[in-house]
């Protein structure tokens, strides 16, 4: 099963130089043009994530993704070009393709063709580290291949003729997808097992009235930063895109002595395959059962306030309809508003953020800036929930 997940995947231990990348986008209009060039920008460090050299990035302009070749059969022409003159190892497309528009390019640009979601899929294939986020990411992975599993057909044989034959071609896709459904059944069980004995222990500090705290946030804001900053805790820290994918759950003891858990979730990001969303429920979970939210922002970032919407979109669909736990919206990186000119435009960002995003509180996790009116702002928002320590006797 691993060997075929390396197939199928492009497993990135078996490369052993950094490959060469051209990255691609689909521009559909005027209205998501700003939108597309943002989202190059992220892919491009998806890409440096994983460890790829990037060559070329390019838009391409359509009024709709052409259903054989996605950006159009003469733009890749133009790409088979340009991949075989900078001698570029695989082409990324910034969108999910069909396994039909994967195969038709690559027969084409006679290049590896990679979309995003098996992109961010590769890197979580690195990043992952404990055992249940290593199970997490095998079925994510085993979910996007099972239905593409069909675009390899032609490759495997073609089907004999006649009733009730079968060619070698068929006859390996129906074992491999037997394969991996049982791979997948085997999964589900384990996670669940995993899940069950989360539970427990999330009861038990339920029924010791011991409050929950929930990190979340755009990838790469600063949550692990600051759990470590807030409680002491030994966490992975690193200026990339899902630097960690492990949940963590670590005490903190608030200014009037009360206990309070809090537990690092998977950074968010734009077009997060939906594969890893069931996959990764577990630290959603987190978020469903907590006493307060914390959303850590990068003040710095240029797409901020695009971040703070994406988090919002997120908590919609973990909680439909459902009432929301209280939430605060860290403005992290404070320190780092020197990248702007002068002072008054770090004052405008600043008034901006406060203008449009609610219940703010301004922290710098690595700095130690601003901490001590976050924990009074924690108890603030906890309320009832938090219960002053007993007096000494």
């Amino acid at each position: 099963m691993n060997r075929l997940i390396e197939d199928r995947l492009g497993e990135r231990a078996r490369v052993r130089e950094r490959e060469r990348a051209i990255l691609v986008g689909l521009d559909l209009g005027q209205k998501a043009s700003w939108q597309e060039r943002e989202s190059m920008e992220e892919l491009i460090e998806l890409a440096q994530t994983a460890k790829l050299v990037v060559l070329h990035t390019i838009i391409q302009k359509r009024e709709h993704p052409d259903p054989a070749h996605f950006i159009g059969k003469g733009k890749a022409e133009e790409l088979k070009n340009l991949a075989s003159a900078a001698q570029a190892d695989l082409i990324i497309l910034n969108n999910a393709l069909t396994p039909a528009q994967t195969r038709n390019l690559e027969e084409l640009i006679q290049k590896k063709i990679v979309d995003r979601a098996q992109l961010i899929l590769n890197i979580f294939v690195q990043r992952a580290r404990s055992k249940e986020a290593k199970l997490q990411v095998e079925l994510a992975q085993l979910e996007y291949l099972l239905p593409r599993l069909r675009g390899w057909a032609e490759a495997l044989g073609q089907p004999g003729a006649g009733i009730a034959t079968r060619g070698p071609g068929e006859t390996r896709l129906v074992q491999e997808r037997e394969a991996i459904q049982r791979r997948i059944h085997i999964l589900k069980e384990r996670l669940l097992k995993t899940e069950q004995e989360r539970a427990v222990r999330r009861k038990l500090r339920q029924k010791n009235e011991i409050p929950q705290i929930a990190l979340l946030g755009y990838t790469n804001t600063g949550k692990s930063t600051l759990l470590q900053a807030l409680t002491g805790a030994e966490t992975f820290i690193e200026d990339k895109l899902f630097a960690t994918l492990d949940p963590m759950t670590r005490q903190l003891r608030l200014p009037n002595g009360q206990l309070v858990v809090m537990t690092d979730t998977v950074g968010l990001i734009k077009k997060l395959p939906h594969q890893l969303v069931p996959a990764f429920a577990s630290t959603l979970e987190a978020v469903r059962e907590a006493d307060l939210l914390l959303n850590i922002l990068d003040l710095s970032h240029p797409h901020l306030f695009d971040h703070w919407r994406t988090v919002q979109d997120v908590l919609h669909e973990v909680f439909d309809d459902a009432p929301r736990p209280p939430m605060l919206h860290l403005l992290n990186k404070i320190d780092k508003l020197g990248y702007l000119q002068s002072n008054e435009d770090q004052q405008q960002r600043l008034a901006e953020a406060r203008r449009l995003i609610p219940n703010t509180v301004e922290i710098s996790a690595r700095a130690g800036l601003g901490l001590e009116l976050l924990k009074e702002r924690i108890v603030q928002a906890l309320g009832e929930r938090v219960r002053p320590a007993p007096p000494a006797v």
